[in-house]
């Protein structure tokens, strides 16, 4: 399969990228491991469920899509790309376990981001669940993670996750934020392109108030406590130095615990492709793009949270001017210059504001004081932070050390979750600056079967 165009993910940047270049009659391929549009934002319930009209954003842009110079491939899982002078090809596995390769002039890769996670003790209890797993249910499908949930961590995240439970009729029995919204003052760059989350928040606010939600800031998740599954989580109250008063702790009695520190950006497509990286405001490794979208590799664009995690508008805008971009360079029509720069201008602000909400929420520097020896941080390879620790003093120097002579993020995740918490622990206790990098790559992007690798033509 050949195209001017092919955009990976259809999520809110994807569905904006593939379209505007559809409209621009390049000819387009939209592909997506999820059975409908719509990505972890605009998610729709599964096949045969009705979706609520307040659970997923309207998707006109997709359905703009011209059906002779467009191809949607849902349910196809992407592992690999790679890029050159002549253009880039997708390597996927489809339904039924069968590989597709799809060649095009451009790629425009907008994977995502999933949610970051911190270790504490008990988080591999069964009923500790990330913020976005549960919005996933209950976005998807409709389902209540449990009978009583405690939203906890940090970021403006927490509050349609705790107001969609409640609005259900889950009970939340609280919402704990790290930092405070009074740090908004100290970021007024970043006002002007949050006038509209400041009316969404105040939605949530609402709905909370309403259920009788108790929100507390500045007020930490600590451990999760129980026999065979959570029965109550220890929250701590955290200092202005982000310190955590363990001395001041209290237990709270709970069937879920829904943890949320923020969003780490999907990057391995792109380092795939060989496109340079450079850490955010978060310290986040991201992708770097230019002014209209291209990163270093000149048939490759990024959109979306890869260059910056900054929300579903944000990330909209930019797959805009990366659609546009690439249908121009593959020779057919841009979108209009003046609506080009109202985009960029756009994008500004929300970037401004992204920075700053970055800067208000940060994860509180105490944890990496109050992570105990025996807490596990790899899950899948049951590395505990003393072991990790052990590591270090062994002489690794950096995360992808530690990681080969303790096997942690080796795992079935492959550093997808403890990843983050690893470079942060390892940074700590060498002293040397945060580094992702040597968690951030990835061989392979998704699992992928042998056959699939054995039928390629390169393999010998």
């Amino acid at each position: 399969m050949s195209y001017d165009v092919c955009v990976v993910g259809a999520g809110p940047a994807g569905l904006a990228a593939a379209a505007v270049a559809a409209r621009g009659g390049a000819a387009v391929a939209l592909i997506d491991a999820a059975p409908r549009p719509g990505g972890q934002f605009w998610r729709h319930r599964a096949a045969g469920i009705a979706a609520d009209a307040d659970l997923h954003h309207d998707i006109e842009l997709f359905t703009r899509l011209h059906p002779a110079r467009a191809r949607y491939l849902p349910g196809h899982q992407v592992w690999t790309v790679s890029a050159g002078p002549a253009g880039g090809t997708v390597q996927a596995v489809g339904p039924g376990q069968a590989g597709v390769t799809i060649d095009a002039q451009y790629l425009v890769l907008a994977p995502g981001a999933y949610d970051r996670q911190i270790p504490f003790p008990g988080w591999d209890l069964p009923g500790v669940m990330t913020a976005g797993g549960v919005q996933a249910l209950l976005k998807g499908h409709g389902v209540l993670a449990g009978p009583r949930v405690l939203v906890a961590g940090t970021g403006p995240f927490l509050l349609p996750v705790a107001a969609g439970l409640a609005a259900r009729g889950g009970t939340v029995v609280g919402v704990h934020e790290a930092n405070s919204p009074a740090g908004w003052l100290r970021q007024p760059a970043g006002w002007p392109g949050g006038a509209g989350k400041l009316a969404e928040a105040a939605g949530y606010a609402r709905t909370l108030l309403r259920h009788r939600v108790p929100v507390r800031q500045r007020s930490a998740l600590v451990s999760a406590e129980g026999r065979d599954h959570v029965e109550s989580a220890v929250v701590a109250p955290v200092g202005p130095d982000g310190r955590i008063r363990l001395a001041r702790a209290r237990r709270i009695e709970t069937d879920v615990i829904a943890a949320g520190w923020g969003f780490t950006p999907q990057l391995e497509l792109f380092l795939a492709a060989g496109c340079d990286t450079a850490p955010d405001t978060d310290g986040s490794l991201v992708v770097l793009a230019d002014h209209d979208q291209f990163t270093s590799q000149p048939r490759v664009l990024a959109a979306g949270e890869a260059t910056g995690v900054g929300g579903a508008t944000l990330a909209a805008v930019e797959g805009a001017l990366a659609g546009s971009a690439a249908a121009a360079a593959a020779g057919h029509r841009p979108l209009r210059p003046e609506a080009v720069t109202r985009l960029r201008q756009r994008r500004a602000r929300l970037r401004g504001f992204a920075r700053a909400m970055h800067r208000v929420y940060p994860v509180p520097a105490g944890w990496l004081d109050t992570t105990a020896c025996s807490t596990v941080v790899c899950r899948c390879e049951e590395v505990t932070a003393g072991q990790l620790r052990e590591a270090t003093e062994l002489g690794a120097a950096d995360v992808r050390a530690a990681k080969l002579l303790s096997r942690a993020g080796m795992g079935w995740c492959q550093a997808r979750v403890c990843g983050y918490a690893a470079a942060c622990l390892v940074a700590h206790w060498t002293g040397r600056p945060y580094d992702p990098s040597g968690v951030a790559g990835r061989p392979l992007a998704a699992p992928v079967p042998l056959h699939t690798l054995a039928d390629r033509p390169d393999v010998g």
